[in-house]
């Protein structure tokens, strides 16, 4: 393990990733980590009324992994992902014919992370701009945790409320670290 643990709050869409980050980082009064994705793809949406395409795949990881190292510097003890570039492979693989650029692959591989959270899709689905799968929670949730056993990344799963959620992810990290 690093001298910062790196925890990823990683799952599919609507299942309070950015809540849970956010809450975490401010129990354990640390850095927490935006998705990068979600303001580059809400502003080219909000200015062109696009959504994502395999060409900002690339720029999307380069800028989150940017943003990672800028927050690790003067995080505390732990630095909370809100995902990482592992979603990209996620988004390649079903929304792009099942193709994912090699430098994402390599990118998976190569940075190392102690913990995933993967959050389950028992809770409600929000609409917004960017979110266009309600009805396919099971296969992108499924789809989450394959990848997680196919890299054979350390994770645990969490359900319930926010609060069970969140004990839980307490838990977890205080029983590891």
């Amino acid at each position: 393990m690093s001298e910062i643990a790196k925890i990823v709050i990683y799952g599919p869409e609507s299942t309070g990733k950015t809540t849970l980050c956010q809450t975490l980082a401010n129990h354990y009064q640390t850095n927490w980590v935006p998705e990068f994705a979600r303001e580059y793809l809400q502003e080219k949406w909000d200015r062109f009324k696009k959504k994502c395409d395999k060409e900002d795949l690339l720029f999307i990881a380069k800028k989150q992994i940017e943003t990672e190292n800028k927050f690790i510097k003067t995080a505390n003890k732990y630095l909370f992902c809100d995902t990482n570039v592992l979603i990209l492979r996620v988004w390649s693989e079903l929304y792009f014919d099942g193709y994912c650029h090699p430098h994402i692959l390599s990118l998976i591989e190569s940075i190392k992370y102690d913990l995933y959270m993967l959050t389950d899709i028992d809770v409600p689905w929000e609409q917004d701009d960017l979110r266009d799968m309600p009805h396919q929670r099971e296969l992108l949730y499924n789809h989450h945790k394959q990848l997680l056993e196919y890299y054979g990344f350390k994770y645990i799963t969490l359900k319930g409320s926010h609060k069970v959620r969140l004990q839980k992810a307490i838990d977890e990290i205080d029983a590891l670290f």
